[in-house]
This record gives C-alpha cells, sequence and structure tokens, in this order.
C-alpha cells in the first residue's frame, strides 16, 4: 500500500537562489564579479536603487534616476555548456524578461541583440560578461537595466521609454523582480537543459522588425534590408533588396528609425 504523501528518492536538487538588495554601488556588475558564491548557491541576484557608475554596451551609460527603476545583475554557473553556445543564454535571459513584460503592456519585442522594445522604444538593456574554463562557460553575469517608475529622461539616449510612461501609473518594483527571477530560472534552465532550438525559435519570433524590409547602415552606408535569422553565434544575418545576404556582430550594423 501506497500511503500519500512520500517523498521521491531521487528527488532533483533544490535550486538556490542568494538575492542581495543594495542602496547604492558602482555597477551590479562589478559587485558580482568581486562575489564569491556559497557551493550551493546556483544563481545569485544582486540589486541597486542606484548605480555610480551603471553603464551599457561598449562606453555607453544607462540613466537611471535613484529608486525608480530596476537596476540588477545576475550571476549563473552553466559550466556544462559549451563555448559555442553561449548566444542562446543571451537569447534565454532576453525571452524572460519579454514573458514578463507582456503580462503588463503589448507590443513588447527583442531588438538584437538583447534590447527590450516596446514598439520603437527601449524599455530595457543588458550588458553579458562571461568567463571561460575548458572550452565551457564557467560564469555568466547579465547587467540588466529595466525602466520601470521614472517619468522624464535627461541624457541624450534617442529613444527610452518607462513601463510608467507605457502604463500611466507607477509598478512595484520588488513584485517586479520576483517575477523576472522566476521567469529568468525558467529559461536559464532550459537552455542548461539543451532545450536550444526552442529558445532560438521563441526569440526569432519577438524578434523587433522580424517582418518587412527596414532601414539599416553599416560602413558602406543606408540600405534596407530584411532579417534572415540570427545565427547561434549571435550574428545577425539580412537579405537586402538586391537578394545579397549581410552578416554582422554586434556594433557592425544600426537599425534606423
Amino acid at each position: 500500500m501506497i500511503k500519500w504523501p512520500f517523498k521521491k528518492k531521487n528527488k532533483a536538487p533544490e535550486f538556490k537562489t542568494n538575492l542581495i538588495a543594495l542602496a547604492e554601488v558602482d555597477s551590479t556588475n562589478s559587485y558580482l564579479r568581486q562575489y564569491t558564491p556559497a557551493t550551493d548557491e546556483n544563481m545569485t541576484v544582486v540589486s541597486a536603487d542606484f548605480q555610480t557608475a551603471g553603464r551599457g554596451q561598449g562606453t555607453h551609460t544607462w540613466e537611471s534616476e535613484r529608486g525608480k527603476n530596476l537596476l540588477f545583475s545576475i550571476l549563473t554557473h552553466p559550466i556544462t555548456m559549451p563555448l559555442r553556445s553561449q548566444f542562446i543564454l543571451s537569447e534565454a535571459g532576453a525571452l524572460a524578461l519579454k514573458e514578463v513584460l507582456d503580462t503588463y503592456t503589448d507590443d513588447i519585442s527583442l531588438k538584437w541583440p538583447n534590447d527590450i522594445y516596446w514598439k520603437n522604444r527601449k524599455l530595457s538593456g543588458t550588458l553579458i560578461e562571461t568567463s571561460i574554463a575548458g572550452g565551457h562557460i564557467k560564469n555568466c553575469i547579465f547587467g540588466i537595466g529595466l525602466n520601470v517608475n521614472q517619468q522624464t529622461f535627461e541624457s541624450d539616449a534617442p529613444n527610452p521609454v518607462s513601463l510608467f510612461q507605457i502604463l500611466g501609473h507607477e509598478v512595484d518594483r520588488e513584485s517586479l523582480l520576483k517575477q523576472i527571477i522566476t521567469a529568468f530560472t525558467k529559461y536559464h534552465e532550459m537552455a542548461v537543459n539543451g532545450q536550444h532550438g526552442d529558445i532560438s525559435a521563441r526569440y526569432h519570433e519577438a524578434l523587433y522588425r522580424r517582418h518587412g524590409f527596414h532601414a539599416y547602415e553599416d560602413k558602406d552606408g543606408c540600405f534596407e534590408a530584411a532579417i534572415v535569422e540570427v545565427g547561434d553565434d549571435g550574428l545577425l544575418v539580412l537579405r537586402d533588396q538586391e537578394g545579397r545576404f549581410r552578416e554582422y556582430e554586434f556594433k557592425e550594423v544600426k537599425f534606423i528609425n
């Protein structure tokens, strides 16, 4: 006779996440680069109300009013994933953000490689840093800035937008962060468990400008093209109006509005 409830003998170990909340830090990515997690800590999330040296891709900075937005970094250890699959992690992180933001508003898309757009305006950006060991990804840090309750933007960034501007009311940042962590855990596990085809398909379906011809600019000038795909290596493949395929690494091509 089986008596309920019973415990499975081969129950999977609990996925442990450590959440660290800071009032101020230079950058949450920098904090995690110096951080040593506990041996049973699968994921570490550091959030801050304000960053004194927050940055985006390259030399870009990230404008954020103190206490208004979500500024956080997620440290994971996808040691079973080969180096060639690292862009899958980028896709997974972007999809987690989109899944949560879709519950707040329509018209959310993913602008290659991993920005979150609402219509033609930037809602979130991610800076990803990885460390490698033995041909595999030892550590991965996702540094995320998400515009939540900021009402105005003062920098010269061309197209920022916040959830407040979209919805007309403030959003509980703590609740939103918990939703993102839950979604991120799901998509990260999908990536580690080899569900790469599913992640890639969802990413392509969510791409900004995924249909039709649009304006772009590269080192040779402006042209119109349609997105063909984003390769497993993260390269963007476009087809111009002459039928020629063009392949780009990040920062080699610019989206023109």
